[in-house]
């Protein structure tokens, strides 16, 4: 071959990987991008909370909004339903200080390189609906928006305009989770 033609080649090569590269950057740059604006801190997870709920007519007593250890594996089972934190930086709950209600909006933040999309799955499985031993949420709610995971735990008229709300701020959302309480069969004498 002649050297032209190996560098006209090898300009074509070159060309080809750049715009494959360009290509599959806008691609990710397209699904990960969200107008929650950076999290730096759980502190942020806590406003993005109060976004969440402005505006908000929830029937439920008093919220608190509370920081979760992600070093106490047995507080971050209870809250997200995942075994540990490995994967989380941030995990920021709202639950009533004291009901008869069964609610709970989980919002967490991924560690870099972690498929935000695979641990709003695995929440979304494992949240335990049954948490508050006298209640349980009807529904569970869960998706990404980026890095941030939102997991909205109870009845239907309470955690979906909760979960909407999120969407609707976030701009641009990952896969949709939607889990239903099951229906506990009781044997005959029960009744």
């Amino acid at each position: 071959m002649k050297k032209t033609t190996k560098i006209i080649i090898t300009i074509v090569v070159i060309i080809a990987i750049a715009l494959a590269i360009a290509g599959i950057l806008i691609l990710t740059n397209t699904k990960t991008s969200t107008k929650l604006g950076a999290i730096n801190s759980a502190e942020d997870l806590s406003t993005l909370v109060d976004k969440i709920y402005e505006g908000q007519a929830i029937q439920l007593p008093s919220l608190q909004t509370q920081i979760i250890d992600t070093t106490d594996d047995s507080s971050v089972q209870y809250t997200t339903g995942l075994e540990n934190a490995k994967d989380l930086e941030y995990i920021v709950t709202s639950e009533p200080m004291m009901t008869s209600q069964a609610y709970a909006l989980v919002l967490v933040k991924v560690k870099d390189g972690v498929n935000a999309d695979e641990i709003a799955r695995n929440m979304n499985e494992k949240a335990d609906t049954q948490k508050w031993i006298c209640v349980s949420a009807e529904k569970v709610y869960t998706t990404s928006s980026g890095n941030v995971v939102c997991l909205v735990m109870s009845s239907e008229a309470n955690a979906k305009p909760v979960y909407e709300k999120f969407k609707e701020l976030a701009g641009n959302i990952g896969k949709e989770y939607e889990k239903s309480e099951e229906e506990i069969e009781l044997p005959p004498e029960m009744f």
